[in-house]
C-alpha cells in the first residue's frame, strides 16, 4: 500500500510538472528597427550597400531571411547588396523565433553610374586659328557629380579650369588633350590646334541661297553670312555683268522693276585670295498677281506643312519615328489636325505652313497661332510671313518678320545663328555653338524622356545651323534652389506667350490648354526694319525666339497646336 501511495504521489508530481511546463510563456516575436525613418536606400550599379537593422527578442535560434519577389537572397541578420542593373528593388526582411515572425519591407534604388562625358564642337576636325586672335575652347561635360578637369598641350598640363583660352602668339601645330574625372569614372578627348599666319588660313563665307524671288519694285538684301578670315577684304558686286558696287561692305541691296532673271556676281579679294560667288534673282510680277481669294470651300486652318525642322529638344523624336523631311511634315500635319502640340525644340526650331487661300491684311489682327502659354510659362516664338511672289505655290520667296514688343531693342539680336552638333552617344546632351562666340548644350532629361537622341532623326548631317531673331531670355529660378522656374512673358507679338494684349482674353489658361496669340500682317518689316506694307500673305513660319533653359524643365521650346486665318474667325 505504501509502495502504491508513493508511486501515485510520484505520478501526480510528474503530471503537475508537465502541466507547468506546457503553460510556461512563449518568447516575444522579434522586433526589427531600421535607422532610417523612411527605409529607402540608394546606390549605383556595381556598388555594395549594407543594410544592418537593429533586432530585439532574437537569439542564436532566430532565423533571418531576405527575399525579393519571394526568392531568398540572404539568411544572415545583415544584408550586403549590389546589382548589375539600374532599377528599383523591393526587399522583404523576416526574423523568426518561437514567438513568431516579423517582417519589414525596404526599397533600394540602383542608379546608373554618372561617368562624365565630354563634347567639344568640331573637335574631330581640329581648330585653325589666326596668330594673335582669340580661341576659347568650351567643352560640354555631362556630369552631376563634382568633376575635376585637366588641359594638356603637347603633354604638359596647362590648366585645371573647365574652359581654356588657347595662346595664339606662336605659330605651329599643337596636340591638345582635355580630360575629366569624378568618382564614377573619367573621359578624355584629344585634338589639334594649328596657329596660322594670314596666308595659311582659309577664307570662308556662306550664302544661305543662290536664287532669290522678289516682286517687281521691291528691294532685297543680298549678304553672305559666317564670314571668317576676311582680313582686308574688298567686295565687288556686279549685276548682269555690270559693276554696281565695290568696297568693304559685304552686302548689296538689289531692286528692279524689270521682270525676269538677273545675274548677281560678288567677288571677295584680300591680300591673299580672290573668291567669287554667282547668284540669281528672279524679278516677279507685281504684288497681287498671284493672290488667291477666299471661296466657299476655304478653311480658316492651315492646310499644309511645308517644313518642320525643330532644334534639338526633349520632345523631338519622342513617340514618333521619321527619317525624312517629308515624313516630318506629315507627322506635324497630323498632330496639328488633332490640335495636338508640335514642339519646336530649342532656339531656331521652326515650322512653315500654308493655306488654301491668301490671308488678307485688313489692318487688324489677321493670324492666330495656338500655343499653351499660361502665367509663368511663356516660350516665345517669332512669327514670319511670306507672299508667294513667283506663284509656284512654294515658300521660296522673301520672309518678313512680324515685329513684336522686343523688336529693335539692343538686347534683341537679329541674324542670330546657333549650330547644333550631334552627340557622340545616346542619351547625351546636344552641344551648340553660336555666332556670338558662345556655346552650351540642350540637356538630356533622363528622368522624363528615354529616346536616344534629341537631335532630329531626319537631319543626316553631324551638325546643322538655325538662324533667326533672338530675344533676351526672361526665365529665372524663383525658388533659388532649382525647384521652381518661371518663364516670364513678353508684352506682345510672339507665339506661345502669355500676353495681356494679343491673347484677346482674360482667361488665365490655368490648365495649360491650347490658347491663341494674334498677329497683324501690318507689323511685317523688311530687313532694315521698315514697314513691308504687305497686302496679304500665303505662308507663315513660327520659330523659337529664345536660347535658354530652365533647370529640370529643360530648354525653352515654343509649342504650336495650330495656325489659322483669324479673319475668317472674327
Amino acid at each position: 500500500m505504501k509502495h502504491i501511495t508513493l508511486l501515485l504521489l510520484a505520478l501526480l508530481t510528474f503530471i503537475s510538472c508537465a502541466e507547468e511546463e506546457e503553460k510556461s510563456p512563449l518568447p516575444a516575436a522579434p522586433v526589427i528597427t531600421l535607422k532610417e525613418e523612411v527605409p529607402i536606400y540608394k546606390t549605383k550599379i556595381g556598388r555594395e550597400i549594407t543594410i544592418a537593422p537593429i533586432y530585439e527578442n532574437t537569439d542564436s535560434e532566430t532565423a533571418f531571411n531576405w527575399t525579393i519577389d519571394g526568392k531568398s537572397i540572404c539568411t544572415a541578420s545583415t544584408l550586403t547588396f549590389s546589382a548589375d542593373e539600374a532599377g528599383r528593388y523591393y526587399i522583404l526582411i523576416s526574423a523568426t523565433n518561437a514567438g513568431g515572425t516579423t517582417e519589414k519591407e525596404i526599397r533600394i534604388d540602383v542608379f546608373q553610374l554618372d561617368v562624365p562625358t565630354i563634347s567639344i564642337a568640331d573637335a574631330d576636325k581640329g581648330f585653325k586659328v589666326l596668330q594673335g586672335s582669340e580661341l576659347t575652347i568650351t567643352p560640354v561635360v555631362d556630369s552631376f557629380l563634382d568633376t575635376s578637369y585637366s588641359w594638356q598641350i603637347n603633354g604638359q598640363e596647362v590648366s585645371t579650369e573647365p574652359n581654356y583660352s588657347f595662346p595664339t602668339n606662336e605659330l605651329g601645330e599643337y596636340d591638345v588633350r582635355f580630360s575629366t574625372h569624378n568618382e564614377d569614372g573619367e573621359d578624355e578627348i584629344s585634338f589639334k590646334v594649328e596657329v596660322c599666319s594670314p596666308d595659311q588660313i582659309d577664307f570662308n563665307w556662306t550664302f544661305l541661297q543662290d536664287e532669290y524671288n522678289m516682286s517687281s519694285g521691291r528691294t532685297i538684301q543680298i549678304k553672305p553670312v559666317d564670314i571668317k578670315n576676311a582680313q582686308d577684304a574688298i567686295y565687288t558686286w556686279s549685276v548682269n555683268n555690270k559693276q554696281v558696287q565695290s568696297g568693304a561692305s559685304d552686302s548689296y541691296l538689289f531692286t528692279s522693276d524689270q521682270e525676269g532673271e538677273h545675274t548677281i556676281k560678288v567677288e571677295m579679294k584680300n591680300s591673299y585670295i580672290l573668291v567669287t560667288q554667282t547668284l540669281k534673282v528672279n524679278v516677279c510680277p507685281p504684288e497681287g498677281t498671284y493672290q488667291r481669294k477666299i471661296n466657299a470651300t476655304s478653311s480658316a486652318s492651315m492646310n499644309k506643312v511645308y517644313e518642320f525642322l525643330p532644334a534639338p529638344g526633349q520632345f523631338v523624336n519622342e513617340n514618333y519615328t521619321v527619317t525624312t523631311m517629308a515624313e516630318a511634315c506629315t507627322y506635324a500635319e497630323e498632330r496639328i489636325n488633332q490640335t495636338a502640340y508640335v514642339s519646336l525644340g530649342g532656339f531656331g526650331g521652326y515650322i512653315i505652313v500654308g493655306f488654301d487661300h491668301s490671308i488678307v491684311n485688313d489692318g487688324d489682327y489677321n493670324i492666330a497661332v495656338t500655343g499653351n502659354a499660361f502665367d509663368g510659362s511663356s516660350e516665345p516664338g517669332i512669327v514670319w510671313v511670306m507672299q508667294d511672289e513667283n506663284g509656284d505655290g512654294l515658300p521660296n520667296d522673301t520672309w518678313y518678320e512680324l515685329r513684336g514688343s522686343e523688336y529693335g531693342k539692343a538686347e534683341t539680336w537679329q541674324d542670330y545663328a546657333v549650330t547644333y552638333h550631334k552627340p557622340t552617344g545616346i542619351q547625351l546632351p546636344t552641344p551648340w555653338t553660336d555666332n556670338h562666340g558662345q556655346s552650351g548644350s540642350i540637356d538630356y532629361l533622363g528622368a522624363f524622356h528615354r529616346q536616344d537622341y534629341y537631335y532630329p532623326a531626319w537631319v543626316k548631317e553631324k551638325q546643322y545651323t538655325l538662324r533667326g531673331t533672338r530675344l533676351k531670355e526672361r526665365n529665372y529660378d524663383q525658388s533659388g534652389n532649382g525647384t521652381y522656374w518661371v518663364n516670364d512673358s513678353y508684352e506682345w507679338g510672339y507665339a506661345d506667350n502669355f500676353s495681356a494684349i494679343d491673347r484677346l482674353t482674360d482667361d488665365d489658361n490655368y490648365n495649360a490648354g491650347p490658347s491663341d496669340n494674334h498677329f497683324k500682317i501690318s507689323h511685317a518689316v523688311t530687313f532694315d526694319g521698315k514697314d513691308a506694307n504687305l497686302k496679304y500673305v500665303d505662308f507663315i513660319k513660327v520659330q523659337v525666339g529664345v536660347n535658354s533653359k530652365s533647370g529640370w524643365l529643360g530648354e525653352i521650346s515654343t509649342e504650336v497646336f495650330g495656325i489659322k486665318d483669324f479673319n475668317m474667325l472674327k
